[in-house]
């Protein structure tokens, strides 16, 4: 099977120690509505940001690249190595 390429929009939130953690992850059907999603998902209740990001693989094997961060909203930790 050929790559495929997945875009996701994710919330950031406080948790009870005061530290950004992620939110559940949304997939979305283009980069566009990642990007949009993105951009809602940072304004939602309780959260601080969002971002959009790619990844790319193949399902099969459960190879993946790492991922392609598209765009931060709001109060995102400048770390995302871990997306």
């Amino acid at each position: 099977m050929s790559d495929v390429t997945y875009y996701v929009a994710m919330p950031f939130l406080i948790d009870a120690d005061g530290s950004p953690v992620a939110g559940a992850a949304e997939e979305c059907q283009s980069s566009t509505a990642a990007l949009r999603r993105a951009e809602i998902l940072s304004h939602g209740a309780g959260n601080i940001g969002a971002v959009a990001f790619s990844r790319s693989g193949d399902p099969m094997t459960g190879e993946f690249g790492d991922a392609t961060l598209l765009r931060k909203f709001g109060n995102v930790p400048e770390d995302l190595a871990t997306l």
